[in-house]
């Protein structure tokens, strides 16, 4: 698959002021270090600046400020990382697929199947589903009874979707995902063991949500669990039953919350970030990686603990600095008490 646009038409779509050749040919997009004369580059991060003078690319994405000195061809924006990730989709290669039902799909007739949709191999779709129009099912993904699937949504090869799932419109699901199972819910039965809690709660996931990887949204216990509008979850992230996340919010990898958590809009879980059952978290939180929110919090902020206290980010760095200098001030307060 090849890609040829003109360094005009992508400075017009950009918004960007073009310095250079616009008739320049651009034929895809690569790191600065490594982009060759007919490639798109960007330099979002100063980390990178160094590899800026010998970029051998033929136009580069910057802001006002990096491309005062840079001789050679670019586009300067407000926002290069932005503005890359919007011209990335031009040179997206991912194939296009056939809006047809494949022979082997295994649909209920009483399941609703709107135009230009596209059902792959060993689909398997339930009783009284909906699925919307221009939505894309790929293959050995299974849909349980009365779930709804927005218009075009794209759901990748061996998702398991539960009954009674609502989703929103254009959400991507990738492989592997889990989406209403039961959660963990069981109460102490003595001798007995365990008595399990009857999940009967659905998920209900809003617009433009992307769900990555082997990601669990459990189903809710009573409520259901609610997932917001534009929320992104990356792989191998843990939703518990009746959570709810709010609009805007960002979970990386190996985060999680418990049940009956409730995380608020436009807030930022790093990598194994985890939240205890029934904390809140107001809007505009971040929770730094591998910390563990313990209570509410009711103040927008940076948070951090790892093996101390939950504090401030700023907090946490400053005594994180004084963990690593324990042993010589110990050292010192030793040789002050021989001397006394």
């Amino acid at each position: 698959m090849s890609f040829s646009y003109s360094l005009k038409q992508i400075a017009l779509f950009l918004d960007a002021e073009l310095k250079g050749d616009d008739t320049t040919e651009i034929n895809g997009i690569a790191t600065l270090e490594l982009a060759n004369s007919s490639q798109l580059t960007f330099l979002s991060n100063s980390k990178y600046a160094k590899h800026l003078e010998s970029c051998q690319a033929a136009a580069v994405i910057l802001e006002a400020e990096q491309a005062q000195s840079y001789k050679g061809n670019c586009l300067i924006v407000s926002d290069a990382y932005l503005s890359y990730a919007k011209i990335s989709a031009w040179f997206d290669k991912t194939p296009k697929v056939e809006k047809t039902i494949h022979a082997t799909a295994v649909i209920d007739s009483t399941a609703t199947i709107c135009d230009a949709v596209s059902i792959g191999p060993n689909v398997v779709v339930e009783a009284d589903v909906c699925i919307g129009s221009g939505s894309i099912i790929k293959a050995n993904t299974v849909i349980g009874a009365r779930s709804v699937v927005g218009n075009d949504c794209s759901i990748a090869a061996n998702v398991s979707i539960y009954h009674d799932v609502q989703m929103g419109c254009r959400v991507t699901v990738h492989s592997g995902a889990v989406i209403g199972a039961d959660g963990f819910g069981f109460a102490p039965n003595g001798s007995q063991g365990w008595q399990k809690i009857s999940q009967i709660g659905g998920v209900v996931i809003g617009d433009d949500v992307e769900v990555g990887a082997c990601t669990t949204i459990d189903r809710g216990a009573i409520n259901d669990t609610r997932i917001g509008n534009s929320v992104i979850l990356d792989n191998h992230v843990q939703i518990a039953h009746n959570a709810v996340i709010g609009d805007n919010t960002a979970m990386a990898a190996y985060a999680g919350v418990a049940g009956s958590t409730i995380v608020g809009k436009n807030c930022v879980l790093a990598a194994g970030a985890h939240v205890v059952g029934h904390a809140s978290l107001c809007d505009n939180v971040q929770v730094m990686a591998h910390s563990l929110v313990f209570k509410d919090i009711k103040q927008p902020n940076s948070y951090s603990n790892a093996v101390m206290p939950l504090m401030t980010t700023a907090d946490w760095s400053k005594n994180s600095v004084r963990m690593g200098q324990l042993n010589l001030i110990a050292q010192r307060l030793k040789k002050l008490e021989q001397k006394d």
